[in-house]
């Protein structure tokens, strides 16, 4: 029997843009540094960018142990029919290697974006139709609504940009059963001023839309906090940064609210499409 999400995922993993890269001339690249992040103990490697099982597969391939999952893979994207069939596929190469991370995305960014909780149940049915086990497949859940479809129909919920007051709260909604794993933003910067800038710019594209900042208003943010790129407090709020101590103490405070994985994003100043392997590797000591 193949073990759960949340018994092969582990404490941490690292959520990459970088990783899913589609220049076939940093093929070998990509593999090599996915390796690497499996030596160096990471449970899973998630792939932001509106990735797809296209994507992981190759990582899946380069790797022996560790969970390659999309965070995530936008319901508008790919077709349920074509999604199923890419997992089926993968799954038969490497059972149980695969997280299948659905989303439902932002208006600003679909043309024809409707009834975004309505099309999830919907899609979902059409997963189950086509044989996609429930416990392969995790949502990138904010609101209640959506974080209670996550513990009834798929393994978990992956929130991102989300606070530890939001992993409580998440906790609390689906119980302890499924998988709570938040993504988390690392700065490897002790200068306030300097992390906070670095953050702040790349927090800006976020705050355009309504699925995030509502929920930090429901979290208790204000208007104010939302503005002008993000007050300090929002930005401290969704971000690490600061020396080892105050960093493993932000990670922990997910764990501590009731998260079972935290997925750490390396966030740089004008990093381009560089992979911060050695950022990863000073996380993956400093949380060992």
């Amino acid at each position: 029997m193949t073990a759960s999400l949340k018994e092969t995922v582990g404490r941490h993993g690292v959520w990459s843009v970088e990783l899913r890269s589609e220049d076939p001339a940093r093929r070998g690249e990509l593999d090599e540094a996915a390796a690497e992040l499996e030596e160096l103990g990471y449970g899973a490697i998630w792939l932001g960018g509106s990735s797809t099982v296209d994507h992981a597969a190759p990582l899946v391939g380069a790797t022996r142990r560790v969970v390659v999952g999309t965070s995530i893979q936008s319901l508008w994207q790919r077709d349920a029919a074509t999604t199923a069939a890419g997992f089926a596929e993968v799954e038969a190469a490497h059972p149980g290697r695969f997280a299948l991370g659905l989303g439902v995305s932002h208006g600003p960014l679909v043309k024809d974006y409707r009834r975004p909780y309505a099309a999830m149940v919907g899609y979902l049915d059409e997963l189950d139709a086509a044989g996609v086990p429930a416990d392969r497949r995790v949502l990138a859940a904010l609101g209640p609504k959506m974080l209670e479809l996550s513990g009834d129909r798929a393994a978990g919920a992956i929130p991102y940009l989300v606070t530890p007051e939001h992993t409580a709260q998440a906790r609390e909604i689906l119980g302890e059963g499924p998988l709570l794993a938040p993504e988390f933003k690392v700065v490897l910067e002790a200068d306030p001023a300097r992390a906070r800038e670095t953050a702040r710019a790349y927090l800006a594209r976020y705050l355009q839309f309504p699925n995030y900042t509502r929920n930090f208003l429901r979290l208790g943010f204000t208007e104010a906090d939302i503005a002008d790129g993000g007050s300090d407090r929002l930005v401290d709020a969704v971000f690490a940064w600061g020396d080892e101590t105050r960093i493993r103490e932000r990670v922990t405070a997910f764990h501590e609210a009731g998260a079972d994985h935290v997925a750490l994003q390396v966030v740089r100043a004008d990093a381009g499409d560089s992979l911060p392997r050695k950022e990863w590797r000073t996380l993956a000591a400093l949380l060992a």
